[in-house]
């Protein structure tokens, strides 16, 4: 059975508080349930990991090369500056789709750009949890 890993930067630990009129009032438990529970029925395991830490997301996405055949990643706020991120996605050689909950091109300017999109097989962004759902689909198309 394949596995992906889903990575969430910092702050998605408080999802379903923060800023529920961008973000939902969903835990970020709940959606990771959902996306744990879609990839079963599509055949894949799916490994969770969250992280403030710069260091800490770069970390797993380090292993991930060991044991995973894609990664989901909300970077959060370091989708827009965290060139160590980038590259650490671009170092493994994984299929990577870039989420993010809400249309970031409806927000603040320096939401608009993402430095690690490059590096990314493809972007999910603007459906909130469904997001997540919509990248678990891109994986199985790429990754079989």
């Amino acid at each position: 059975m394949k596995k992906i890993l889903l990575v969430h930067g910092p702050n998605l630990n408080l999802t379903g508080l923060r800023e529920p009129g961008v973000y939902g009032t969903e835990t970020l438990a709940s959606i990771n349930a959902e996306v744990v529970s879609k990839c079963v029925r599509l055949g894949m395991e799916c490994d969770v990991f969250q992280s403030n830490s710069e260091g800490a997301l770069i970390d797993r996405i380090h292993a991930a090369r060991e044991d995973c055949a894609a990664i989901i990643i909300n970077a959060g706020a370091y989708t827009h500056y965290s060139y160590a991120l980038r590259d650490a996605i671009s170092a493994v050689c994984l299929p990577t789709v870039e989420v993010h909950m809400s249309n970031v091109y409806k927000r603040e300017e320096f939401r608009h750009h993402s430095v690690i999109s490059p590096v990314c097989a493809g972007v999910i962004a603007g459906f909130g949890k469904h997001s997540y759902l919509l990248a678990v689909d891109a994986v199985k198309a790429v990754i079989g």
